[in-house]
């Protein structure tokens, strides 16, 4: 069967959340199928032409690969600023207008009259819009949601304390709601990360045909431990630095969870893995010398495996996080908001703990800290709840299975 891929991103390195979502079923459908991959690329993930080439090189290996299209991500705050207030007398969303381009949807039947397409995959809901450009009537559509956009947005305008904010957030997502309504029953299959996503998206969208959750997973062989040791009181997060859930989630940590904590245990450590810290951030870590911002890494695994506890107080957000999943997958401790473990198969107290306020936090970690036993005993349970249920070998047989059923 041949298979087109159009996609938001070019999905390689595989590090970060939907880079490791859309890079891992890209492979697994390559697995049986001729895949050909079209779409954009964003600047801040591939900034120079010789990050595309490697990317787009290491795709060629198992797809075809076409045209990659420059998204304008660039533009400065107070251009961000006006799009977003004129989207308020529009009907369209902002955060879903911005893929438009002339010659993709020139590209994209070229691909499917000179390849003898059967199935094209949209990999979010912003690439919708190219729709209609699909002239062949027989062709499977198929449309991959990371998160529930509208319930994100809306749990956004929950959080937020701004008011002027809030309403914008509130708006937005009612304008993404409106677009899932209209759109994604046109799709012969809609793939979401968990059964609860599946739900979300139906109570939307009730004429949807098909709907699947597409399980999240984890390259079970990349992430596994290599027998490092741990080092004693060290606490890390990890995830990209410019999504505001994780930014939350910092602050959060940092400002209602830190002082607190620091002041009982005096051999605490904090380190921070994600591209893009923010200047504040560096200088927070710039004063006390217990708490490490890394930047970019290029490979997050050793930090992972020598911290004794994994923490992710995510609160915001949508799909499920594969941050959880990679330190599952390294047998570690997670002490996480019950938000951040949204549609993965967890039990508190078997194979991850759950905390919520910030006395919780400090009563978890500092018990944890101190019980090895305990550690190891839920790192070994989180290890194979993972094997169990989140290989991609296993989630891209299903989805392959899906495609070949449509």
């Amino acid at each position: 069967m041949a298979v087109l891929w159009l996609t938001h991103l070019i999905p390689f390195p595989p590090k970060g959340g939907v880079l490791q979502r859309s890079y891992n079923l890209l492979y697994q459908v390559s697995k049986r199928n001729d895949v050909h991959v079209i779409g954009f690329y964003q600047k801040s993930l591939h900034p120079t032409e010789a990050s595309r080439l490697d990317a787009i090189n290491a795709l060629s290996e198992f797809c075809t690969v076409h045209s990659f299209y420059a998204i304008n991500s660039d533009i400065s705050s107070k251009a961000k600023y006006i799009s977003a207030i004129k989207s308020l007398l529009s009907s369209s969303a902002y955060s879903l207008d911005w893929l438009r381009n002339r010659m993709l949807p020139i590209e994209l039947n070229e691909i499917i009259s000179k390849n003898d397409i059967d199935t094209v995959h949209f990999d979010t809901i912003s690439l919708a819009i190219f729709l209609p450009y699909i002239a062949d009537k027989s062709i499977k559509l198929v449309l991959n949601h990371h998160n529930i956009e509208s319930n994100m947005m809306q749990r956004r305008a929950e959080q937020e304390k701004n008011l002027a904010k809030k309403v914008y957030y509130y708006l937005e997502g009612k304008r993404i709601e409106e677009y899932e309504k209209k759109v994604c029953h046109l799709f012969d299959l809609n793939i979401t990360c968990s059964e609860l996503d599946s739900r979300r998206l139906l109570a939307i969208n009730k004429g949807i045909q098909k709907i699947s959750s597409i399980p999240n997973g984890v390259d079970i062989e990349y992430f596994k431990p290599k027998g490092l040791d741990t080092e004693a009181c060290s606490l890390i997060f990890a995830g990209g630095l410019s999504w505001y859930p994780n930014i939350d989630a910092i602050k959060f940590f940092l400002y209602k969870v830190w002082p607190t904590l620091s002041t009982i245990s005096k051999d605490v450590t904090f380190t921070i893995v994600g591209r893009n810290p923010p200047a504040w951030l560096k200088d927070i870590a710039n004063k006390d010398k217990r708490i490490t911002v890394t930047g970019f890494v290029d490979d997050v695994r050793p930090y992972i495996e020598k911290a004794s506890l994994y923490v992710c107080p995510i609160k915001d957000g949508g799909g499920t996080k594969l941050k959880i999943l990679d330190a599952l997958a390294m047998h570690k401790t997670i002490i996480a908001d019950k938000i951040s473990c949204e549609g993965i198969d967890v039990t508190e107290g078997r194979d991850i703990v759950f905390a919520q306020s910030p006395q919780e936090y400090i009563d978890q970690i500092l018990y944890y800290l101190t019980s090895p036993d305990e550690r190891r005993k839920i790192g070994y349970n989180a290890r194979e709840l993972i094997e169990k249920k989140y290989n991609y070998t296993k989630i891209g047989m299903k989805y392959n299975d899906l495609l070949g059923n449509l």
